[in-house]
This record gives structure tokens, sequence and C-alpha cells, in this order.
């Protein structure tokens, strides 16, 4: 789904033009972006979490040269783990059996 369907649906269930759905989306995604790069935590109760974590820096291979060593340098990067009634939506529990 891109960033226009999404204004569609979004505009759909809230009853607002796409235009105004559009603005919407982009507002929250600066508004996870800019609170990743101050180092909080985004979180969203039901949905998922939100965090900048830290990569150290490391030693790997180069793929065009694979004897060649290679320096990766620290970095932090976004991360997102979902919440239960978004990994329940995505991937719905099996229904348990009945034990005789």
């Amino acid at each position: 789904m891109t960033k226009a369907e999404l204004a569609g649906e979004v505009a759909k269930s809230a009853g607002l033009t796409k235009v105004k759905a559009l603005e919407i989306i982009d507002a929250f995604f600066n508004a996870i972006k800019n609170g990743l790069s101050k180092g909080e935590k985004v979180q969203a109760v039901g949905f998922g979490v939100f965090e900048a974590k830290h990569r150290a820096a490391r030693k790997g291979r180069n793929p065009q040269k694979p004897t060649e060593v290679i320096n990766i340098p620290a970095k932090t990067v976004p991360t997102f783990h979902a919440g239960k009634a978004l990994r329940d939506a995505v991937n719905p529990p099996s229904p348990k059996k009945k034990k005789k």
C-alpha cells in the first residue's frame, strides 16, 4: 500500500478529504521522526513501539572482495516492535483444541 492509498483509506474511514488525510499522515510520520531523532520512544498502545537503537561498530567483509575486511561504523537505527493487537490482526491466533 502506498502513502496515497493509505491516505485514501484514512479519508474514507474518517470522512475527510484525501488532501486532509495526507496532511495528517505526514504530521504523524514527522512526529515519529522527530521523537526518534530526540532519542525518545514512540509508543502507540495496541499498535507498536518505534525506537532508535544504537548499533555498535563492527568488522565485515567486502561483498565484492570477500577476503577484504572492512570497518562498519557505529550508527543509530530506527526499529519497530509490533504490539499484540497488530500481531493478532496479521496472524490471528489459531482456535484452541478441546481436551478430551
